[in-house]
């Protein structure tokens, strides 16, 4: 297996290298998608929701979200969390990305899956139906393998039924390819050493955060418990993917309260690329500062 070499400055556009102590990370851009707003922020003050994107020069009506993967190196193991979109919805890049970063796709020996969505899992699998990933365990949680494949719909998601539609064939579809290779979880458990899968549940009924810990540095990957900074300002505003609303508002709290009092970098999955940065208490949430 090959080590880690220190932070590079010849990284390629749509990389970001950094380090948690002895762990070795890069974000990795798997391009953009544009949301409807609505979708992002479906009970929002409509007044509140509009100055908070005038004062960051935002459009209004569409929402531009990044995908960003993130590629943990350990000397011993190559992780990727989550894997993008595949073809479905951006360019299906990542498996470029890790390349041109060194690492092929037969190199990484285990695959974390936040969740079950399109956006997370569609890169999991090749244009053959076969796992992207030939050589590593896939790990997801047992609450989320269930729910996907109960068959159950998607009632409180605030989206339109033919989205509801799309993300439930490409999870089952996705997850039947990966079937011979998934080890569900169903608790908090390290994967590697100074890595750790968290139950998150809300925005998905089994939706995990990663927990990276070495050398006295720590960060904690929010996943989509938060997918845009103004859930972190306004904590109490849903997201329209949200499975189950008001659980996933306790879940983001909890981890990012824990976040700010301990002092950890964060990154989630929708944040402006890089994606990673610093949360700081507010009178009601917190302000997101990005970089490391």
């Amino acid at each position: 297996m090959r080590e880690f070499c220190t932070i590079r400055s010849d990284m390629p556009a749509g990389a970001y290298r950094f380090q948690v102590g002895t762990l070795g990370c890069t974000v990795l851009s798997d391009g953009y998608f544009s949301y409807p707003t609505p979708w992002f922020f479906p009970d929002a003050d409509s007044a509140e929701l509009a100055a908070a994107l005038e004062n960051r020069r935002l459009p209004h009506d569409r929402v531009l979200s990044p995908y960003t993967c993130l590629l943990i190196e350990t000397g011993r193991h190559v992780l990727l969390v989550d894997t993008g979109a595949g073809s479905g919805l951006t360019t299906g890049g990542i498996g470029a990305r890790l390349e041109m970063a060194g690492i092929r796709a037969r190199d990484v020996d285990t695959v974390i899956l936040t969740h079950a969505h399109p956006d997370h899992v569609g890169g999991a699998v090749d244009s053959h139906g076969r796992p992207a990933f030939p050589h590593a365990r896939y790990i997801l949680s047992e609450a989320e393998c269930d729910f996907w494949n109960s068959g159950r719909d998607l009632s409180e998601a605030r989206l339109p039924e033919d989205v509801k539609y799309g993300i439930k064939r490409t999870a089952g579809r996705c997850l039947h390819a990966l079937r011979y290779h998934l080890e569900p979880i169903d608790r908090e458990t390290e994967i590697v050493p100074g890595v750790s899968a968290i139950p998150a549940p809300g925005h998905t009924p089994g939706h995990l955060a990663l927990l990276l810990a070495s050398g006295g540095d720590r960060l904690l990957n929010l996943g989509d418990a938060a997918v845009h900074p103004l859930h972190l300002e306004h904590p109490g505003w849903h997201n329209g993917f949200d499975q189950a609303p008001e659980m996933a508002v306790n879940t983001r709290r909890a981890l990012v309260d824990r976040a700010a009092k301990e002092h950890m970098h964060v990154m989630a999955f929708h944040f402006p690329f890089p994606s990673v940065g610093r949360v700081t208490p507010r009178d009601i949430g917190w302000e997101w500062t990005p970089g490391w």
